[in-house]
């Protein structure tokens, strides 16, 4: 019996054949990148220069322009040399913390070992740190040895900086080429705005443990308002018994809705709302300052920004989520849709707290003040840089201007005198 095996379409032939080219040169293409990434731009001027005088020098006929054509080869090639050997550090990158605070140094140090049976020869280490990078010139390391690099980095503004990745970098004196072989994995540093702490409790805003009653009613909740008739689907757990005796009716208790510990932060970060960049980073230390207090205080705390709630469970993610902060744009709303936005979703907020700058006027935050939710305890807070603290009342909100962070905790004392 013979068997006959079908051949495969020569569709799907030309399909592999070209799929298999597509891969070939995409690989060439990144060999070629990453060779091409090896020579710096003076390096292409020199070679475009070597080309010429060798196609001059030959054509022409002239010795000179081949003699200067030879020199610079020799130079390229006797460069390309530095480039050979081993790079095979381990690399160890450690922050003595990775939180600090604005004007704070943080401390790290790195460490280059050979793990290897052979001598590595001497390199340079680049480290990127944010935007810039540092620069360590690492001498011959014998087999099994190790060495030791200490570094600070200063921190003048708030942010989110990225240590690493560290890089090692092989190249000549002249600096023709250079061969980079990264190590490690880069780790975040945050630099947290600068805060102040307060005295007290609650920062004075709530006094009755239980919380602020409201005049909604309710059939379960803490506050007791009333007796009713009992109606058919009521939870039999709150019949009063003594009543229903004495009337000859089922009587149910009835309940006053209360607002819980509930602090909401509304901070605003569209630069319309503000003079210039110190304000911005005066609006978010107070804002932070307020929110660490209510942590503190065990109160459930919940930031808003245009755009975006911000994690707030304990104050390192609170302080770490303000230190990545930046403007919004135009289109995401000012501090008055803002205020909508925490009116619509947190509508049982006891203590809302509004953050914005000096160029908030009075009418945007009267406008945005009755967006919030009805019966809330709501202050507003402007930073103004170099302002004298004030206070004044903006409908049921009180509004206070301070000039410089140590300004929060007097200008509250104000509020609650």
């Amino acid at each position: 019996m013979t068997t006959h095996v079908a051949a495969p379409p020569a569709a799907a032939v030309e399909g592999t054949a070209a799929e298999r080219a597509g891969d070939l040169l995409s690989r060439l293409g990144r060999r070629a990148r990453s060779i091409a990434s090896i020579a710096r731009p003076i390096t292409w001027v020199l070679l475009a220069a070597a080309l010429g005088l060798w196609l001059g020098g030959l054509i022409l006929g002239w010795r000179e322009l081949v003699i200067a054509a030879v020199v610079i080869t020799a130079v390229l090639a006797l460069c390309t040399l530095f480039l050979i050997g081993r790079t095979a550090y381990e690399v160890t990158l450690d922050l003595n913390r990775t939180r600090v605070v604005v004007g704070e140094r943080a401390i790290g140090a790195l460490t280059l070992a050979n793990g290897g049976s052979r001598a590595i020869l001497p390199s340079r280490v680049v480290l990127p740190v944010g935007a810039g990078r540092g620069v360590f010139d690492v001498g011959r390391l014998a087999a099994g040895d190790s060495v030791e690099e200490l570094f600070a980095i200063p921190t003048q503004k708030r942010g989110i900086l990225q240590v690493g990745p560290v890089a090692v970098l092989r190249g000549d004196p002249l600096g023709l080429f250079e061969r980079f072989h990264r190590r490690d994995a880069p780790v975040d540093l945050f630099v947290h705005p600068r805060t102040v702490l307060f005295d007290g409790q609650s920062l004075g805003f709530l006094r009755d443990l239980e919380g602020l009653p409201a005049t909604d009613l309710s059939p379960d909740d803490v506050s007791f308002h009333a007796l009713r008739e009992y109606h058919p689907g009521d939870d039999l757990r709150h019949v009063h018994w003594k009543s229903t005796a004495r009337t000859g009716t089922v009587m149910v208790r009835q309940y006053e809705e209360t607002r819980r510990s509930h602090f909401v932060i509304a901070l605003s970060r569209q630069p319309a709302d503000y003079r210039e960049p110190e304000e911005f980073e005066l609006a978010i230390s107070a804002a932070g300052s307020l929110g660490l207090r209510a942590l503190r205080d065990s109160q459930r705390v919940e930031v808003r920004v245009q755009g975006r709630a911000l994690p707030a469970g304990s104050g390192k993610q609170f302080l770490d989520s303000l230190s990545g902060l930046q403007h919004s744009s135009p289109r995401e709303g000012s501090i008055v849709e803002l205020a909508g936005v925490v009116g619509a979703d947190l509508a049982l907020a006891s203590v809302v707290v509004l953050v914005c700058g000096s160029r908030t006027s009075a009418e945007q935050l009267r406008v945005a003040c009755s967006r919030l939710p009805f019966g809330a305890r709501v202050l507003a807070v402007v930073a103004e840089t170099g302002a004298t603290p004030s206070l004044r009342r903006i409908g049921e909100a009180d509004v206070v201007t301070v000039g410089a962070l140590d300004q929060l905790a007097g200008a509250l004392r104000k509020v609650l005198a």
